[in-house]
């Protein structure tokens, strides 16, 4: 079974609704690693919309488990990237207007551009992430970019499950279960790990730890969503059994 991380961005969305200090991204980050949590990811974005610069080092003080943070290709990130030097670093697309992220980036289309950001973090021995679409053609990219991960984007995925009734034996939904699957695949052909994230919940989250070879999940929105009734360290708990569970045929 993959490793679980804890996406804890929605915490500090809450926290950034009223400008204040309460609830506190780091105390969840606590909370989600006495639930079994085996990484932390969060995403400091440009606009600050969640995350904060300050947040970063009391982060870095508290969590025991590995720090993944989720960034846009920018050079203002890479430098506090190289600052921080969490155990990975995720390189994501950014998009001022969107609520979340709605694809992956486009590695074939940004190779000159992210080649240079790439070997500055690689050099300074942080390993990087690309969250990526299941298709060939970027997982190739990726590779020949220089990545030594691969998230994929399970976002299609999650919406094909949820809009036709939950029934993973549906077509569209195993259509999209395939692709992950067969990027995965490719993505440990090319040396590369692969992990796998985005609209992962408790009904959805089976199938997709049930892929051979991925390294990590990192779900964040599901299981926020849950502690506001049983807490941070339940919900993570309750997804790790999410994750275990046989999936249905």
């Amino acid at each position: 079974m993959p490793d679980l991380c804890v996406n804890i961005d929605h915490v500090a969305t809450v926290r950034q609704a009223r400008r204040t200090w309460e609830p506190d991204p780091t105390w969840a980050a606590v909370e989600a690693q006495l639930g079994g949590a085996a990484g932390i990811t969060f995403h400091l974005r440009e606009d600050r919309r969640h995350m904060q610069d300050f947040d970063l080092e009391r982060l870095k003080d508290v969590v025991t488990v590995r720090l993944n943070m989720e960034m846009a290709a920018t050079e203002e990130m890479v430098g506090i990237a190289l600052g921080l030097k969490p155990q990975m670093a995720m390189l994501v697309p950014e998009g001022r207007q969107e609520i979340t992220t709605e694809g992956g980036l486009d590695v074939l289309g940004r190779q000159a551009e992210l080649a240079p950001m790439l070997d500055t973090l690689s050099q300074a021995g942080i390993p990087v992430s690309a969250f990526i679409d299941a298709c060939p053609e970027q997982v190739q990219a990726a590779a020949e970019c220089g990545f030594s991960v691969c998230e994929l984007h399970t976002g299609p995925y999650a919406e094909a499950f949820h809009e036709h009734a939950r029934n993973i034996g549906h077509p569209l939904v195993t259509e999209e279960l395939e692709k992950i699957q067969a990027s995965t695949k490719e993505v440990l052909s090319r040396g590369m790990s692969c992990n796998a994230g985005h609209g992962l919940n408790y009904a959805n989250v089976t199938a997709i730890a049930a892929i051979p070879g991925l390294s990590e999940l990192h779900i964040g929105h599901s299981i926020i969503s849950r502690s506001v009734f049983v807490g941070i360290r339940e919900a993570t708990k309750d997804m790790l059994r999410s994750m275990s569970s046989r999936p249905s045929s």
